[in-house]
């Protein structure tokens, strides 16, 4: 028998069974995998920056409108490190994504733009502060992301983001971090959020693009493993703690750290740290190698196997149901 809706703003929104977004991952989040994440009942989105030239990009937009069997989401930087912004937006509007998710900067332009095209935009936030300024411009909702998020986290626990954004606003919020499970899933709702953004337990899916050492490393390593690194874009991000990592380090050197004081060179430095990071994370993701900087967040914790994007989102919703009392 075919499972029930979980009703929540967010599958009211999105039109989904279930409350979830497989999160857009840099070099992970692909085709393929929101594609099965749509056939399993819940949503997709694939960052902009994986594709490096628009046209690709646009290639990768054509087949997910022409496959999807439900909503897909872009991911867009919307700061001044991103200089391809202006296309990737052009050809998101063009091809009327459902959904949009920006990640630092001003999304303003981004919303009103969007907004013209009837496509949703969701906004990154880690604080109140911030979160109040983005719910200014009209968004559709708010991603609350969490110190146990994978990637750029924040700096408080899911709960205390999420009361601290409800203080200051009524849009639908979506947590960002710390999930793998269903008891996970029911107690974030419980905090108040419509719906969560997962990630790292979806790195080592059968979909997943990335290397089978990457893959393998996820299902090695755990919670404790996770590490904060500034290297790698300039903005602290979390990576698995391998040997290769413990050699080299996590704090800038004192050139790239000095760099990024300057208040006349920091803008530029951030932009040089960024692409090279960026560089690194594509090396790491495809190559077959422990000598390589792996990202993932604290949630790697419940991937125990290799699985299909299918079964994990299964495990989570069996598990939910459970937890909440629901009939399987």
């Amino acid at each position: 028998m075919k499972a029930p809706f979980i009703k929540t703003r967010l599958t009211n929104l999105l039109g989904i069974q279930y409350p979830l977004i497989l999160a857009p991952m840099f070099l992970v989040s692909d085709i393929k995998m929101v594609l099965a994440a749509a056939r399993a009942g819940i949503t997709g989105a694939i960052p902009a920056l994986n594709y490096r030239t628009d046209r690709k990009f646009r290639n990768a937009l054509a087949e997910l409108k022409e496959k999807s069997v439900g909503p897909f989401g872009i991911n867009l930087i919307a700061n001044k490190s991103n200089i391809k912004l202006k296309e990737q937006l052009k050809s998101c509007l063009e091809y009327q994504v459902d959904y949009v998710i920006t990640s630092l900067g001003n999304p303003a332009e981004i919303i009103k733009m969007c907004h013209e095209k009837g496509i949703l935009v969701f906004c990154d936030v880690i604080d109140e502060v911030y979160g109040e300024k983005v719910s200014g411009f009209d968004p559709d909702g708010l991603i609350a992301v969490n110190k146990d998020a994978g990637g750029h986290a924040g700096k408080l626990s899911s709960g205390e983001l999420i009361y601290r954004l409800r203080n200051v606003t009524d849009l639908p919020i979506i947590s960002a971090g710390g999930v793998g499970t269903g008891t996970q899933l029911l107690e974030k709702l419980n905090e108040g959020a419509c719906g969560i953004s997962i990630g790292s337990p979806f790195i080592a899916t059968a979909e997943s693009p990335v290397s089978d050492e990457y893959k393998n490393a996820c299902v090695m390593y755990s919670a404790k493993d996770i590490v904060m690194t500034t290297r790698l874009s300039g903005t602290p991000c979390t990576v698995i703690n391998t040997p290769f990592v413990q050699k080299h380090g996590t704090k800038q050197n004192m050139l790239e750290a000095f760099l990024n004081k300057n208040r006349r060179l920091k803008k530029y430095a951030k932009m040089i740290t960024f692409y090279k990071g960026m560089k690194s994370i594509r090396k790491a993701a495809f190559g077959h190698t422990y000598k390589e900087v792996w990202c993932a967040g604290p949630s790697i914790e419940y991937v125990k196997e290799i699985l299909p994007v299918k079964n994990v989102i299964e495990n989570i919703i069996r598990e939910y149901k459970i937890e909440a009392g629901l009939e399987i």
